[in-house]
């Protein structure tokens, strides 16, 4: 069953309708998504639990969830002087 508007806040939180509708169309299920975010999360813990890597759907919603390169670098990067 394709996840819902409210299975995807329960494991995000609050996120924009674009988004919402990026990972609807995917046709992942709740488990899914909580499987991706776990291993966006997680990874080494999952890993050195035994956890097979992430199949092919599970791989692409980690793809949309994590965080552009260019936005992590001005996101974190130093102050002004």
């Amino acid at each position: 069953m394709a996840i819902t508007r409210e299975e995807i806040t329960s494991v995000l939180g609050p996120v924009d309708d674009e988004l919402v509708a990026e990972l609807m169309e995917t046709g992942a299920s709740a488990e899914e998504l909580r499987e991706a975010w776990g291993w966006l999360h997680n990874d080494e813990a999952l890993m050195g639990a035994g956890r097979p890597l992430p199949g092919t759907r599970v791989g692409r919603l980690i793809e949309m969830l994590e965080p552009d390169e260019d936005e992590a670098c001005t996101s974190f990067g130093p102050g002004p002087s």
